[in-house]
């Protein structure tokens, strides 16, 4: 009898950790998050916004982008934490958006290049039908998650 009780706390181990997801790249919502985009081409990294920052329109594009995509909520949450409503979909997880440490020494040229081509070897699409202004003003919006 006793030999059995041995064994049930290797057992409880054993369960747990079969249990546990095996992730390869850190949880929703760390702070900061790696990287695993490549580099902009050089004529998207050194641009700067050139659109006034609509809070507004920046919000509402965040939250439902256009007819034709996907919101960012979607995948990246409504605080932009990385927790959206598919984020555990997806490896590596949704850039979180709320640690201004992941984003803040991003170029916006570089923010708006993986909006608009995706982020190959991630689940980050390509929003090639959003107009530059609009992909402009998500990383308005992006900036504002951020601080």
């Amino acid at each position: 009898m006793s030999r059995h009780f041995a064994t049930l706390p290797l057992m409880a181990v054993l369960a747990l950790a079969s249990a546990a997801p095996a992730q390869t790249h850190p949880p929703p919502g760390e702070c900061p998050q790696p990287r695993f985009t490549e580099r902009a081409p050089a004529e998207y990294l050194s641009r700067s916004n050139p659109v006034a920052a609509d809070s507004a329109v920046g919000a509402r594009l965040y939250a439902s982008a256009t007819s034709n995509t996907v919101g960012c909520a979607t995948c990246h949450g409504a605080s932009g934490d990385g927790r959206g409503e598919l984020a555990k979909l997806f490896d590596p997880p949704p850039r979180n958006f709320a640690c201004a440490r992941t984003v803040r020494d991003v170029p916006d040229g570089q923010l708006f290049w993986i909006i608009r081509y995706g982020s190959p070897g991630t689940s980050m699409p390509g929003h090639v039908r959003l107009k530059d202004d609009e992909i402009w003003q998500l990383v308005h919006h992006l900036r504002k998650l951020a601080r």
